[in-house]
Parts: C-alpha cells; structure tokens; sequence
C-alpha cells in the first residue's frame, strides 16, 4: 500500500473532527475545487460521525467552515470502493491489473443512481478515484454500464 502522507492541515482537520464527533479517522482529503472536506472515518464510526439526525456532521461542518462527507474504511478493497459511492446502489466492483502493473477498478452501478454514482461535475468519482488510491493503490476507478461490462466478458 502506498504511504499515506498528512500535512499539518489534515492532521489538524482530523483532531477537530474527531473532536467535534467522537468519530475516529484515518485520512482527510481537502478537494478546494468542490469546496469540501472528505475524511476516511474508522470502520463501526459512521453513526458518530453523522450523528442523530445528522447533527454531528452538520456542527463539524460549520465549525470547520466546509461541507464535510465522510467514508468508512473497509481493509476489503471492494467493500471500500462500495462505500466510497453509497448512497448509489452498487451491483459489482470488479478490479483488475492493467498492462503497466497498476490496479483498476470497475463499478456498476443500479441504472437509475448513474447520476448519484458521478455526482455533480463528477465530484463522486474524483472523491472514489483519490481515496482508493490513498487507501488500497488502485490507481483508476470507473463506472461502467451493464453493455460496457459484457462486452469486457472475463477478462479479470
């Protein structure tokens, strides 16, 4: 696994947030472009950190001045891949090593939660693309449709 690096900033982001929701994490990643904060929260901490009716979230996001979406760590590549895109209904996660060495990971996703998998300006995919590769080294994450994934076949 590569090595997770955290700045003064992310490391103070995740004391705060931690903090704030009694939620544990392991990684922050502040994405300026959609004015966000994405925290990887420890496995069995996701009802912390959101918080009855979404209270915690909420009051960590206006203390810490940016909307806030947190991820569960799953060891299970697949199963944190899922997470990465939830609330969108995943039917499979297939990952495959491409011809550079470097792993890939294939998601298909319900039909009718494509928009939801995406996300506006494509921030969702950005945000499974960055954290999977912070947090199992797949260096490409995609969406794929039922049509794209046959076509494909058993190529894994």
């Amino acid at each position: 696994m590569s090595e997770i690096v955290l700045n003064e900033r992310a490391l103070q982001l995740m004391k705060s947030f931690e903090d704030i929701t009694g939620a544990g994490s392991r990684d922050c990643v502040v994405d300026e472009k959609n004015e966000r904060l994405i925290f990887v929260i420890n496995p069995g901490d996701m009802g912390r950190a959101i918080g009855k009716s979404g209270v915690s979230i909420k009051k960590a996001s206006d203390e810490l001045g940016k909307k806030i979406e947190v991820v569960e760590f799953s060891n299970d590549p697949v199963q944190f891949i899922k997470n990465c895109f939830l609330p969108a209904r995943v039917i499979s996660v297939d990952i495959r090593e491409n011809a550079e060495g470097e792993f890939e990971a294939f998601v298909d996703v319900e039909e009718e939660d494509m928009g939801i998998a995406i996300g506006k300006g494509g921030k969702n995919i950005f945000k499974a693309n960055k954290l999977a590769e912070r947090q199992h080294d797949i260096a490409n994450v995609q969406i794929i449709t039922n049509a794209e994934d046959e076509e494909a076949g058993d190529l894994a």
